[in-house]
């Protein structure tokens, strides 16, 4: 029933807009509509909410910016009209409608979603653009339809001021947008003041600007001292990993020969010297024992090989090793690696998560190749003995 009044709520709006929206919305249209819908899904996704909840911030999206049909100041208040009018006709669970109202006030500005987690996912996707790369050419027409709309003339100067102080003043309160949209927008006040500066003074300070935004591009990323020490980690690991094997080789290249002589020629001398039958047994279960377990530790293990775009989305998966990755096509891989790429976070979040995963394919290797050792030493001691002690108190 949610995914119900979902569709049919988008339908409405999409007819509403199409058939009664004012030539002045150059930025409040549907594309901005479908813009906040969307970005509300994912950070509602995000924030884990219900089928239900999930369906009330929806419905808020596509209903939010409605009003705009009809006024600009105090749209929110016509926009939930027009919602209270839609939903009243349908059998909805109990406070449904009011929280869908409840979202769509909490985007007037200021904005103040209280503690309501709900508007706040909503109020989050209403102002998600700030962070977009095309941020600068959707506040041209913000700024455009101040223009007709008011029926004044708002200059560069005035509304980039204007719209600096809403940068200002303006915080996510999600944690997944904090996380996610953070960078962008600071990126992009940067890049509107530098603007502003510019109309202020008629003095082109965008180089500045420029340099300002890369140092503090850089100050969020991890140094170079960062990433030398994950490449030096990362060469010790597989430094380990091969002196493991090597250990394991060895183990089974001697068990394999000694093993090979003993059934070949010893088994054959035991009808001559039966004595030597018990401490033979003890030194072939030896034999054997060890290079089972020198086997498993070199054994490799590989996982599924495949992925999916929401693994990438709640960044799950560890694109870094190719047994998550395989049996995937081309297509599907360039597109995650480029998704984690243009991630920080996560791409750096992968690095580490790959150090751990080979530490403890290393720790397993490592301990079995201890076990295989002992096995080796306390058998080979063992067999010694007996062979020793049946020759010993055995003259024949």
């Amino acid at each position: 029933m949610e995914q119900l009044i979902v569709q049919e709520a988008e339908s409405y709006i999409r007819t509403l807009f199409k058939t009664e929206i004012g030539e002045h919305l150059h930025y409040h249209d549907i594309i901005h509509t479908e813009y906040v819908a969307g970005q509300a899904e994912l950070i509602g996704k995000h924030s884990e909410l219900g089928p239900e909840d999930m369906a009330i911030v929806t419905v808020a999206a596509w209903f939010h910016d409605s009003g705009f049909i009809s006024i600009s100041d105090g749209h929110e208040e016509a926009s939930m009209d027009i919602a209270r009018k839609f939903l009243a006709s349908k059998e909805l669970p109990e406070g449904f409608l009011e929280k869908v109202l409840r979202c769509i006030e909490a985007t007037k500005m200021p904005q103040n979603p209280g503690d309501d987690l709900l508007a706040q996912v909503l109020c989050d996707a209403d102002m998600a653009y700030l962070s977009e790369d095309f941020y600068l050419e959707r506040t041209a027409l913000l700024r455009k339809e101040w223009n007709q709309g008011s029926g004044k003339s708002f200059s560069k100067k005035v509304y980039y001021e204007e719209t600096v102080e809403l940068f200002k003043n303006h915080k996510y309160y999600t944690a997944y947008a904090q996380r996610t949209f953070t960078g962008g927008k600071e990126r992009n006040f940067l890049k509107l003041d530098s603007l502003m500066e510019k109309t202020r003074t008629g003095k082109s300070k965008a180089k500045a600007k420029a340099k300002a935004s890369a140092k503090a591009e850089k100050e969020k990323l991890p140094g170079r001292g960062v990433e030398s020490m994950l490449r030096l980690t990362a060469r010790n690991q597989i430094n380990l990993s091969s002196i493991a094997d090597n250990k394991a080789n060895i183990l089974i290249s001697i068990n394999s020969i000694v093993l090979t002589v003993l059934v070949s020629i010893g088994m054959g001398r035991i009808s001559d010297y039966p004595v030597i039958t018990f401490p033979a047994i003890v030194f072939t279960i030896t034999c054997l024992s060890t290079i089972v377990l020198a086997i498993l530790s070199t054994r490799p293990k590989i996982s599924s090989g495949k992925f999916t775009k929401e693994d990438i989305h709640n960044k799950r998966v560890n694109l870094l090793f190719f047994g998550n990755f395989y049996r995937m096509e081309m297509e599907d891989y360039e597109w995650a690696m480029k998704e984690m790429m243009a991630d920080t976070d996560y791409l750096y979040s992968s690095m580490i998560r790959d150090q751990y995963s080979l530490g403890k394919v290393i720790s397993k290797k490592y301990k079995l190749l201890r076990v295989a050792y002992t096995v080796f030493m306390i058998g080979l001691i063992l067999s010694s003995l007996l062979f020793a002690a049946f020759i010993l108190f055995d003259p024949a």
